[in-house]
Parts: C-alpha cells; sequence; structure tokens
C-alpha cells in the first residue's frame, strides 16, 4: 500500500507516539485523522495536517463506531489503523505502606490499553474488510502498540505489561481470523521513547534512562516509531508479528 492511497485512523493522535505517526502519514502523503479524549490538542494538530479530529473514548463501542463513520466520510475511505492511545500507572502489588495494588485501576489499564486497542481494531476491521482488494489481496492494515514491558516488564509495571503483553498476545490470532479479508495485523513494541510522560522527568532522570539503551544511547525518537509505522503500511508481507523498537534495550 502506498502512503498516498493510505486513510488512516490514529488513536492516542494528539500527543505522543500518535502525534508522531500522523505527522509522519501526513508528510508522505496519506490522510488521516486522529482520535483522542484531548480534543484542544487533538483539533489543532488535526488542522495543521489538514487532517481530521473526532473525540473518542477508544473503550466505549458507539464512540469509535461514530469516529470511524466519520473518518471515512471524511477521508473518502478507511485502510489504515494505528492504536497509540494507552495509559501507565506505577503501582506495586504489595505496597510498602501494607496497602495492596488497587484493582480499579488494574482494570482502568487494561481497558484502555487492550480492550480499547481491540475494540477500535475490530470495528476497523469491519470497515476495511470490503474495500477493493489489492493485487496481493490486502484490503488494510491494522498497527497496534505494544511495549518492552510486555516482555521485561519492571517492578510496579503489573498492569502495564499485562496489557501490552495482551496486545502482544492478539496480534497472530487476529491476523489469521482477518486473513480471508486481506486485512494485515502487526504490532510495534517500543522501548524508552520521548513521549510527554518522559519529557516531564528531571534531565538527570532522562540522561539515566538512555544510558540504560545498549545502542544508540538516547531515548527513542516518536517519529522513528511514526516511520516503522509507515513501512509497516507500505510493506504488505509484513504480517502478525511484533517488531521491538528500542535500541536493543533489555531491562532487567
Amino acid at each position: 500500500m502506498e502512503m498516498k492511497d493510505t486513510c488512516a485512523v490514529i488513536t492516542g493522535g494528539a500527543s505522543g507516539l500518535g502525534e508522531a505517526t500522523a505527522r509522519v502519514f501526513a508528510a508522505s502523503g496519506a490522510k488521516v485523522t486522529l482520535l483522542d479524549r484531548d480534543s484542544t490538542r487533538g483539533a489543532a494538530i488535526a488542522t495543521e495536517l489538514g487532517g481530521t479530529f473526532v473525540e473518542t473514548d477508544v473503550t466505549d463501542e458507539a464512540s469509535v463506531q461514530a469516529a470511524l463513520a466519520t473518518a471515512r466520510d471524511a477521508m473518502g475511505g478507511l485502510n489504515a489503523a494505528v492504536n497509540c492511545a494507552g495509559i501507565a500507572i506505577a503501582e506495586t502489588v504489595l505496597k510498602k505502606d501494607g496497602g495492596l495494588h488497587s484493582l480499579e485501576s488494574y482494570r482502568k489499564v487494561i481497558d484502555v490499553n487492550l480492550v480499547g486497542t481491540f475494540n477500535v481494531a475490530r470495528l476497523a476491521a469491519d470497515a476495511m474488510k470490503d474495500n477493493p482488494p489489492a493485487p496481493d489481496g490486502n484490503r488494510g492494515v491494522i498497527i497496534n502498540t505494544a511495549s518492552i514491558a510486555a516482555f521485561d516488564g519492571q517492578r510496579g509495571q503489573t498492569a502495564y505489561a499485562s496489557s501490552k503483553g495482551g496486545v502482544v498476545g492478539l496480534t497472530l490470532p487476529m491476523a489469521r481470523d482477518l486473513a480471508r479479508s486481506g486485512i494485515r495485523v502487526m504490532a510495534i513494541a517500543p522501548g524508552i521513547f520521548m513521549t510527554p510522560m518522559l519529557a516531564g522527568l528531571p534531565q538527570e532522570a532522562q540522561d539515566s534512562l538512555a544510558a540504560s539503551v545498549t545502542n544508540p544511547k538516547r531515548l527513542g525518537d516518536p517519529s522513528e516509531y511514526g516511520r516503522l509505522a509507515k513501512f509497516i503500511v507500505e510493506c504488505g508481507y509484513l504480517n502478525g508479528e511484533t517488531i521491538r523498537i528500542d535500541g536493543a534495550l533489555r531491562m532487567m
């Protein structure tokens, strides 16, 4: 699929990896629709890129259905979906003060990161299934965001690592489910990237995190995620796989 023929929805498009992906796609000639809860920033970015913004709750079926319908009308179609919406908490199972990991916070992370990803993916697939097939039979592509935490989860990441492990786990079976419809499913597992969350840390903390990366010793640039997502869209033989983009970082 060429970028000039791509009509993409990008969740979490108002910041971080989602924003960077939207910028890379738009600069490459794709049509983009940003889905996010931040209506102020999301709308501003969409206007800048000549795209569309829809305020969306990825965990809500009706909200996503309405967003995808708006996206299809605005772009004249839909053949790519990139799931970047997500949240993170830091909470240990047993706390120093004797408390327990909140069940409510665990459920919230799973709901946004895993259920939300699945919700958008399944509804996007339904919107893509009737697209005219490319010469190789492909009708669309879905890219989900996992994390190296799915493989190397750290203390305090029980909820986050569980959610991202789920994203990795659904990638191959979803790709197999959607094969007969000509829809590819991929996942990207980023390492430590300079997202708004990390940008808020003191410089000393940022430098320490960068030093832990094998090579190159720096934080990932969100545009690198966006360029990898672009490559996945363009390379029709990539399917059912999770690609790590982490500078060979293996967290112990």
